[in-house]
């Protein structure tokens, strides 16, 4: 191979390892986010309000879809009434 070659499938492997890493990051730093809103509603919303279960679907859709605290339809999967709680009890 030539010497022009050898650089251009240099700088391929080097952009393709840089756009792997920046994606793996800013997955990681999703999630983080997902799981602090969580936290926050949690702190929020109190019993009200499946911590435990917005944190899991944070790491099962890897942060993607991240919940507002403020927002009804960024939250309502994750939000109980007590007397439905009492009830089952």
């Amino acid at each position: 191979m030539s010497k022009s070659s050898n650089r251009i499938i240099f700088l391929l492997v080097i952009i393709f390892a840089t756009f792997c890493f920046a994606s793996t990051t800013d997955a990681v730093r999703n999630v983080g986010v997902c799981i602090r809103n969580c936290e926050q509603c949690r702190k929020m919303f109190g019993a009200y309000f499946m911590g435990e279960k917005c944190m899991d679907s944070c790491i099962k859709y890897k942060g993607k879809f991240i919940p507002d605290c403020e927002d009804d339809l960024s939250i309502h999967s994750f939000l109980s009434s007590r007397e439905a709680e009492n009830d089952i009890y």
